[in-house]
């Protein structure tokens, strides 16, 4: 990977970073949608970039608020989470090698799939939905968390309907992601190991993340946190759109 390559991800990352610290998701979905739909690096070594990334944020983050979490719904969850992460894994590397096109299909269906699942804003229900949802919801997050380093939309959603405080959702999710990280990444090293391309990127990305965080905190953007989110959903949109599209012109 050439530095131009290095610097222009750094520069995705930098963008999606700004986005997240905005509206509190994206980082994942614009990333990787980005990086596919421009073809900087393959599936494998950026969804390894970004599920490191994430793990170093969440544990800065998580450890102060572990008792804003509701342990009987997150243990259910990560029941499904932890090995559909694991799984997600084995069928990226199989995929990447035999199907590049399907899994760039699968990708724009997951990134779009995001966008309008935050746009929709699901109202809350009157009551926590059954703990078999959990653990199912939890599986299918896990899978596209193990295979694009994105478990967002489908708990993301889920969460957001439950008659449960935000502060607890916020870090409900922040927990899950940091495990689906975890686990996606344990395995990969264990298995196969991180090359040194991921290692370096990751090291640079990392103090950028901190910096653009730190610096979109102190000086918010000029336009409203609405504005903001309705741009984040009509670029996911966008990017999922692009991605389905070059990708069944491929398959047809």
């Amino acid at each position: 990977m050439s530095w131009t390559s290095t610097l222009l991800l750094l520069l995705i990352i930098a963008i999606g970073t700004y986005f997240q610290t905005v509206t509190g998701f994206g980082l994942a979905m614009i990333v990787i949608g980005i990086n596919s739909a421009a073809g900087l690096t393959d599936m494998p070594f950026i969804a390894s970039v970004v599920s490191l990334v994430s793990l170093v944020n969440s544990g800065v983050a998580l450890p102060r608020h572990l008792h804003h979490i509701d342990w009987r719904l997150a243990n259910t969850t990560l029941l499904g989470v932890i090995p559909a992460s694991i799984l997600g894994v084995v069928l990226l590397n199989f995929l990447n090698t035999q199907a590049t096109s399907i899994l760039e299909l699968l990708l724009g269906c997951v990134i779009s799939y995001g966008g309008i699942t935050f746009a929709l804003r699901p109202r809350q229900q009157k009551k926590i939905s059954r703990l078999r949802s959990f653990f199912s919801v939890g599986f299918i997050s896990g899978l596209c968390g193990g295979l694009f380093g994105i478990p967002g939309p489908p708990i993301i959603f889920h969460l957001y309907r439950q008659p449960i405080s935000l502060t607890v959702t916020r870090n409900m999710l922040l927990l899950i992601f940091a495990c689906t990280a975890f686990s996606r990444s344990l395995y990969e090293f264990i298995t196969i190991g991180f090359p040194k391309a991921t290692l370096t990127t990751t090291l640079l990305a990392v103090p950028c993340v901190a910096l653009v965080t730190l610096l979109t905190q102190r000086f918010p953007p000029p336009i409203s946190v609405n504005a903001v989110r309705h741009i984040t959903f009509a670029t996911l949109i966008l990017i999922g759109a692009s991605l389905i599209v070059r990708s069944l012109s491929r398959l047809l």
